[in-house]
């Protein structure tokens, strides 16, 4: 048999860093000691010994030392260091070489310290990126503007031709709108630009008629128009608005027109109202107030006034902005004189003053960054320049590298870093301090030499968007890991509890499979290669928990032991890649699902060869998408969920589907194979492999497909501990995915008793509940944990769906990224929650609130120590006598595998836990020979115990009531201890009577015995019949077999 065997790796876990085991009380948890320096050393402990050596005996006096006594303390406080170590950091300290330092001298140079150690790191950071997304527009025509509003946390997005997207958080496109009317669609006019009126809840879109509208995003209506701003002089080609955080009245709408002109509306009551009602003001159907510019100039209107200038001399003004901490207008234009100008108001003058800066050839765009006090310009030069506001003379750096005009360019403000993007379509991050580029990004947009392309990077969600035409492109900024612990090289997809050996097992996208112990986060074990260079997507235990059941995307199933060996390979895509998403073993069957409508199933009582092909599932094709998940309640329900929503229940035993249930509707399944009974015999084998199923409609459903997923169930869980759900006729299944939901049904009425929004704006969540259905640990795509307490939640069903969530136990953000895997175990008598993420990295901690552990981090924990133990209660008891219950008999657990026998357990391979580097091959074992046997092992313990110690461990615990206990009376000694001779005195041995002996058979009987007897003569006569029939017949085929042979 061939076979293959994974790389398999030792790691004794060593810790950098000095050893010194007090070194515990200020340690980080990610254990990371940074450079060789002291200063980078010391932890809050040593700094608190080092305060109390500074300190007087008398109040309100410093102590101060020399280099030779701090030094010297040093060695008695701290202990690891060296001389020279101790030397250096008083040097340091001593900036001004007064030859003494203090208390305050050192906290002051620590903090300082830090604060440049952390602008270096950011300042250096290079972000990760994930692939580039184009989104799904409406567009026609050219995008003119992206804005993120912060009110409705919505994306908006419009086109030349007045087409307004709607987006959420997520970039979902939820609506499409038109901003413009038909009679200005009969004029061929066009949007220039778009700004958002945060504080009053407005937009602003101009157009090419020379007018600017004004839209309500409050009101009930779709989309009314508020004000219309017309009698422009030229038309407006960009916009920005700035308002006061502080003073929300102050605001200023500043726009440029194609003439040259820069013009600017200063509103002083913005959140009374924009614009006055001037008497010529008239209102339309649509209540919209139209306003004219000359009304403006003329100062009718108090509750603003204009600011203006024409230094530009007739070239397109292509951007403008208002700096609040330069409290000027700043617009750019492509001509080479007076390219920037920079234009401010003096205090009691109307006029405004003016300063430009002259840049060759011109620019495309610029950006300002406050704390920086620079100006970046994008250079038609190919050149990125930076500029100081008050020093029009000449750059104060320059930025060489793009091979293009540069078109656009935007300050990553955190971090003090610059984007920019030229012609060629190449992105480039600048690191300002160094003025070094420290990414280069080559953007796939289709070759084109005439394109318009818009720039937008919203720091707040790090997200990058990029237009081309009426295309919109997204690059999306991974979250940052470079800090925190990384349990594996790659991202994790799937994380284990093995209950045996308080093992947790991880896999990552790299093919990698690890072991960890759970107690300490040690790694014990590492598997390379499992799949090649193919991701491992999920994997699974069997109920010994001793064969470890692999899915990769390279279409293949592996089961292996723990010493490395592939005992099998499932050839699941028929040799071919697929997306698996789950594998559940049960008890004849192994099901694997992901990437089509139907159900993989294996047999293992077939596992006669080391390459196994798939088996034919009975109950065909009834989902409408593909299916993602799949849970089983013993004895004989298996659930399914797919992409469009819709949980199918099946029959595991006849392998067919009875209904399939939908958040908005429900449908009854009818097989083939029951609704024509009579054809089963003609039926053709190869019969297509559509759906087989007659739906019969309860409820109507829509044809359509849930393309978007809003539905998807992703993850699904049978409440196995709610034993008398059937009659209390309360939730037994829980399902959740798209959107953010987690819904509660009735598998028994086929009804959804709850729905509630567990992740608001997170998209796919993922779950998982623990043995005794206490806990509901739910993940979304942001890192964020939730715990919720469903013990009581729905437990009796209702007419109306509850939609109350249950209550929330503990949220907390273990991972930067997205959750992957949830599991949840119990240790100690404690429920722990082990989830894994795209960031690399795997987190333990608790129900409740004890600290975050990450495995692979250097310093190792001791998680007994750190829980605190509960007192027993009876719902602990009844777990553990559970879980006992359940190892001595295997065929009563809930989801059982049939593979490996016990005699090949781990149990009995203790000592070879501790081998180093590889792991070499063992015997080769045939798992369908051994099935048999185990089988015969199964059905003597079942009718050994026939399921009654299951019974009684599961029995109403939780019902007793326990108090103390009342003090029992005095009781007499009985009767038996203060006589005891009298009762347990030997009595004298009597004599037993002897039993007569019986006479022989052959005396006492009277008749001959005549077995005819026992019968009736009616039976007697029909066997006499039959015998002599057979004799005729006989007889006959004798005659006419001499006849033949004559």
């Amino acid at each position: 048999m061939s076979y293959q065997n994974a790389t398999s790796e030792l790691n004794v876990g060593s810790q950098p860093g000095p050893k010194n085991p007090q070194r515990t009380e200020g340690s980080t948890q990610y254990g990371d000691y940074g450079s060789a320096l002291l200063e980078n050393h010391l932890s809050v402990g040593d700094f608190v010994k080092i305060q109390s050596a500074f300190e007087s005996p008398e109040p309100r006096q410093t102590v101060s030392m020399s280099r030779e006594e701090f030094v010297q303390k040093m060695k008695e406080i701290i202990v690891w260091g060296t001389e020279k170590d101790y030397q250096e950091l008083f040097d340091k300290v001593d900036v001004a070489r007064d030859g003494f330092i203090n208390w305050d001298k050192l906290t002051s140079f620590m903090l300082l310290e830090l604060y440049e150690k952390d602008e270096r790191a950011k300042a250096t950071v290079v972000p990760q990126w994930k692939a580039l997304e184009f989104l799904p527009v409406k567009h026609k025509d050219t995008i003119q503007k992206v804005i993120f509003l912060k009110s409705s946390s919505r994306y908006l997005t419009i086109s030349k031709e007045g087409l307004l997207g709607i987006w959420g958080e997520n970039l979902t496109l939820q609506e499409t709108l038109p901003v413009t009317s038909d009679v200005t669609k009969l004029k061929h006019l066009w949007v220039t630009s778009l700004v958002s009126l945060e504080n009053v809840n407005k937009i602003a879109v101009a157009f090419t008629s020379k007018e600017i509208y004004f839209y309500d995003l409050l009101s009930k209506e779709e989309f009314p128009c508020q004000y219309k701003l017309q009698g422009l002089k030229a038309t407006p080609i960009c916009m920005d608005y700035w308002y006061d955080p502080l003073d929300a009245n102050e605001s200023i709408l500043s726009f440029g027109d194609i003439t040259g002109k820069v013009q600017a509306i200063s509103f002083t009551a913005a959140l009374i109202s924009l614009f006055e009602r001037p008497p010529s003001a008239c209102e339309d159907e649509d209540n919209t107030m139209t306003i004219d510019w000359a009304e403006l100039l003329s100062g009718y209107h108090k509750c603003c006034y204009i600011l203006e200038h024409k230094l530009h001399h007739g070239d397109w003004v292509r951007q403008v902005a208002y700096s609040a901490s330069l409290d000027a207008i700043i617009s750019s234009t492509t001509s080479n004189t007076n390219t920037v100008v920079l234009a401010w108001r003096e205090k009691s003058k109307k006029h405004l003053k003016m300063t430009s800066f002259n840049i060759s050839q011109g620019i495309h765009a610029f950006d300002y960054h406050s704390q920086l006090n620079l100006i970046a310009t994008a250079g038609i030069n190919n050149k990125v320049c930076l500029w100081n506001p008050y020093v029009v003379s000449e750059p104060v750096g320059v930025l060489w590298g793009h091979s293009a005009s540069v078109i656009a360019v935007q300050f990553f403000a955190e971090r003090k870093q610059l984007f920019s993007f030229s012609k060629d379509k190449v992105l480039r991050l600048w690191d300002i301090q160094h003025q070094l580029s420290i990414q280069r990004i080559a953007c796939s947009f289709p070759k084109s030499q005439d394109f318009r392309c818009l720039f937008h990077f919203d720091e707040a969600h790090r997200r990058l968007f990029i237009s081309f035409n009426n295309q919109l492109a997204l690059l999306a900024m991974k979250s940052e890991t470079s800090k925190r612990v990384k349990s594996h090289k790659k991202a994790v997809t799937c994380v284990l509890y093995n209950s045996i050996w308080k093992q947790v097992i991880s896999s990552d996208t790299g093919s990698t499979v690890s072991f960890w112990m759970i107690d300490t986060g040690q790694k014990i074990r590492q598997f390379t290669g499992c799949h090649g260079n193919a991701e491992i997507s999920t994997m699974a235990l069997d109920v010994n928990e001793t064969r470890l059941l692999t899915g990769s995307t390279d279409g293949t199933v592996k089961i292996w032991d723990f010493n490395g060996y592939c005992h099998h390979t499932l050839n699941v895509g028929q040799d071919g890649a697929v997306d698996i998403s789950q594998i559940l073993v049960l008890k004849k069957t192994i099901l694997v699902t992901g990437w089509e409508r139907t159900i993989t199933v294996f047999r293992p009582q077939n596992f006669n060869q080391s390459f196994i092909q798939p088996e034919e599932w009975k109950g065909g094709v009834q989902h409408r998408d593909d299916i993602l998940c799949v849970a089983f309640l013993p004895p004989q329900t298996l659930a399914t969920g797919s992409y469009d929503g819709e949980i199918v229940l099946w029959n595991n035993s006849t392998e067919n589907a009875h209904h399939a249930l939908h958040p908005d509707y429900q449908r009854l399944l009818k097989s083939k194979l029951d609704a024509e009974p009579h054809k089963l015999l003609s039926a053709d084998r190869n019969s297509s492999p559509t759906p087989t199923a007659d739906q019969v409609t309860l409820r109507a459903y829509p044809s359509e497909v849930d393309t978007e997923g809003n539905n998807a169930v992703m993850r699904l869980c049978f409440l196995v501990a709610r034993k008398n759900i059937a009659v209390t006729e309360g939730a037994n299944l829980v399902s959740c995915g798209g959107s953010g939901y987690v819904r509660f049904w009735d598998t028994f009425k086929k009804q959804l008793l709850a729905e509630f929004l567990a992740h608001s704006g997170a998209g796919s969540i993922i779950m998982s509940i623990d043995k005794l259905n206490r806990y509901l640990v739910t993940g979304d795509l942001d890192g964020w944990v939730k715990v919720w307490n469903i013990e009581d939640y729905c437990l009796n069903s209702s007419q109306n769906k509850v939609t109350q969530p249950p209550p929330l136990i503990r949220s907390f953000q273990p991972h930067e990224d997205r959750i992957s895997c949830l599991e949840m175990c119990e240790l100690w008598g404690r429920s722990l929650i082990i989830s894994s993420s795209a960031d690399c990295s795997i987190s333990v901690t608790d129900v409740c609130s004890s600290p975050i552990w990450s495995f692979g981090q250097a310093k190792h924990w001791q998680i007994e120590n750190c829980i605190s133990l509960p007192k027993r209660d009876t719902n602990l008891l009844e777990s553990e006598i559970q879980e006992k219950s359940i190892r001595t008999i295997p065929l009563l657990s809930k989801e059982e595998l049939c593979l490996d026998p016990t005699e090949h357990s781990l149990l009995d391979k203790k000592n070879k836990e501790d081998s180093t580097d590889n792991v070499r091959a063992s015997e080769d074992i045939n798992l369908g020979m051994k099935y048999k046997a185990r089988n015969c092992r199964k059905k003597k313990t079942h009718k050994l115990y026939d399921g009654k110690v299951i019974q009684k461990t599961s029995s109403a615990f939780r019902s007793l009531t326990i108090g103390a206990l009342k003090e029992l009376p005095e009781v007499n000694k009985p009767a038996f201890l203060l006589d005891p001779e009298k009762y347990f005195q030997e009595e004298p041995e009597e004599e037993c009577p002897q039993i007569p002996e019986l006479p022989p058979l052959s005396e006492t009987l009277k008749a001959v015995f005549d077995e005819k007897n026992l019968f009736p003569k009616e039976i007697l006569d029909h066997e006499r019949r039959a015998k002599q029939l057979c004799q005729e017949t006989s007889g006959e085929v004798k005659l006419k077999r001499k006849k033949k042979q004559l």
